[in-house]
């Protein structure tokens, strides 16, 4: 099990499914054998404003937030809260926005987060089969293939522009 803590911020504006972005990925992360800790900061949520969550897993955490300046991962929902959230994000640190994915290849437009977390699963040692057990927990029934699909097309892309990176492209 890894030594370090692994701290993962997502952004977005309410009814984006930060929140229920941050339930699954530190679900997750709990099923694999890590300990975790989460924290929500909801700000106008209500009225589509910045809301932010933050997971920390790892073999032993002690605290729910993301220090400023070490967050490992930094996925944002909507590109305008890029900028109010990079300080967040680690020297060499990953940012996954939206325009990670197509989003016109989406089965539904509301399964963004999903594909986000499809996008973070690339890059986190979670088995695939552990993302989509906490997926189908995580929504009705009616609403998993959606999802599965966008958890999918998420994953794909990041896996493949990872490799371009490698590959000098």
């Amino acid at each position: 099990m890894k030594d370090t803590v692994t701290n993962v911020v997502v952004a977005g504006l309410g009814g984006q499914g930060v929140l229920r972005g941050t339930d699954i990925l530190a679900e997750v992360a709990l099923r694999a054998g890590f300990d975790v800790k989460k924290s929500e900061i909801k700000g106008m949520s209500q009225r589509g404003g910045s809301v932010t969550g933050d997971v920390r897993f790892g073999r032993r955490v002690f605290s729910p937030m993301v220090p400023v300046g070490e967050a490992d991962f930094l996925l944002v929902l909507e590109a305008t809260q890029v900028t109010p959230n990079q300080h967040l994000l680690r020297a060499g640190g990953v940012l996954i926005t939206p325009d990670a994915i197509k989003i016109e290849e989406l089965p539904n437009k509301k399964a963004l987060n999903v594909a986000l977390l499809g996008a973070l699963s690339a890059h986190l040692p979670m088995s695939e089969a552990l993302w989509l057990e906490a997926l189908r927990e995580a929504f009705d029934e009616r609403f998993f293939e959606g999802n599965k699909e966008a958890f999918a097309l998420g994953r794909a892309a990041e896996a493949a522009r990872i490799k371009g990176q490698a590959g000098g492209g």
